[in-house]
């Protein structure tokens, strides 16, 4: 076979030197067959072994004849029925070429996103522990970590949360959207309790979810179940928290997960995505264009009650009590609570502000309130304790017989 570097030098003495096939014959060497052929070819000369055939040939018209009648039928079942005794490799690398031909393919459509159109939601639980104080650690479980992907730039947004209730799960949902400055026109979920499910071949939400809707004007679909595709995105943005992000990490509680977890996506939103052909931070800003601006009022989320504070001045919160000023006890105060607050307020005055804990079952006290309480509970003995009585004059009982005229003699009685 004629090497490439001679191949190429025949060609290029003819076409830049002009030189005719009998001249580069003397100076290459070579005979005139070769000159001519490698003028004639305009790929390089390239070695090819001859075929010798596979092990299979001989039992592929039975195999073609199972695929024939049963397509989906399994390369071990037709290796059992052809009693095939060589390689399984083999065999299944020819049953892969031949399905084809008798089953046809299902290609995967790829759903296509307009800009503004779309973000899905989820929950994820990271796979560890996590300390949050007052010797307590939560699990996977307890830590739900609130994730929104914006369908055309596919940009991340995530948080940790202290819990999966509503108030809580409301609370986080509107600050990603408030980082994101835009509202998304469809916002889908995957039948989360407080958002709503499917229930009657439509999705139902609930009550507090139509009123957070509302007040942003977009709208919300509960996927139906077992559709693990209507939400792709989010499962695969779970798996590349789980992959990048997690491994090699630790965590002194809460709040530095969620300064770790903020940090990296800020890095992890400037990469490149292959289905993108692009990074999301490319895409953002049209997509958040296209969205629905902020409400001019924010909806109503957290912890909001109206109670009578009891006398031991304490109130409730997700399991645990946190104290209020004990001057208002018997009084209606309001209690408002967020992701990192909780407030009491009475008659529009402040009257408790402690730090959200994240530990269970815990009692947090303010000492001001403490010293308020024993001050108050002195003043309250002082008021109710009973006034001495009044010292009364003992008269003498000799009065009390001149008196009645009543004398007496010496050593005896008149």
């Amino acid at each position: 076979m004629l090497p490439v570097e001679d191949w190429a030098e025949i060609r290029r003495l003819h076409r830049a030197e002009g030189l005719p096939i009998k001249e580069i014959v003397r100076v290459l060497g070579v005979s005139r067959n070769t000159v001519r052929a490698a003028l004639a070819s305009d790929a390089p000369p390239k070695y090819e072994r001859a075929s010798k055939g596979s092990i299979v040939d001989a039992v592929e018209p039975r195999i073609r004849e199972l695929l024939a009648v049963y397509p989906t039928m399994p390369a071990t079942v037709i290796a059992e029925r052809i009693g095939w005794s060589r390689s399984i490799r083999v065999l299944s690398s020819r049953v892969a070429e031949l399905r084809p031909v008798y089953l046809p393919p299902d290609p995967a459509s790829r759903t296509s996103y307009v800009a503004g159109e779309i973000a899905q939601c989820d929950v994820w639980f990271p796979p560890i522990e996590l300390p949050v104080g007052f010797g307590q650690t939560r699990t996977a479980k307890q830590l739900p970590v609130l994730t929104m992907v914006l369908g055309y730039s596919r940009w991340l947004l995530a948080m940790l949360l202290p819990s999966r209730q509503a108030e809580d799960l409301f609370a986080g949902w509107w600050r990603l959207i408030q980082r994101l400055g835009a509202v998304p026109r469809v916002l889908v979920w995957d039948g989360e309790g407080a958002i709503g499910r499917w229930r009657g071949g439509r999705s139902e939400l609930t009550t507090d979810c139509q009123a957070f809707r509302g007040t942003l004007g977009a709208k919300v679909v509960i996927c139906r179940p077992a559709d693990p595709e209507a939400k792709g995105i989010i499962e695969r943005a779970h798996d590349y928290l789980e992959r990048s992000f997690l491994p090699g990490r630790s965590f002194a509680g809460p709040v530095e997960f969620n300064t770790q977890l903020t940090d990296w996506l800020a890095v992890a939103n400037t990469r490149p995505r292959r289905v993108l052909g692009c990074a999301a931070a490319d895409r953002i800003t049209a997509d958040t264009q296209a969205m629905l601006t902020l409400p001019p009022v924010a909806p109503a989320t957290g912890w909001r009650a109206s109670l009578r504070l009891p006398r031991d001045h304490y109130i409730r919160l997700d399991s645990n009590d946190y104290s209020v000023h004990p001057a208002v006890i018997g009084r209606r105060i309001e209690v408002i609570a967020d992701l990192d607050r909780v407030r009491a307020l009475c008659e529009g005055k402040l009257v408790a502000d402690h730090e959200r804990i994240w530990a269970a079952h815990q009692t947090i006290s303010d000492p001001t309130h403490v010293e308020a309480a024993k001050a108050l509970r002195r003043t309250r003995i002082s008021l109710l304790r009973p006034a001495p009585e009044p010292e009364v004059q003992l008269r003498c009982l000799d009065d009390y017989d001149t008196a009645l005229g009543v004398s007496t003699g010496e050593g005896g009685v008149a």
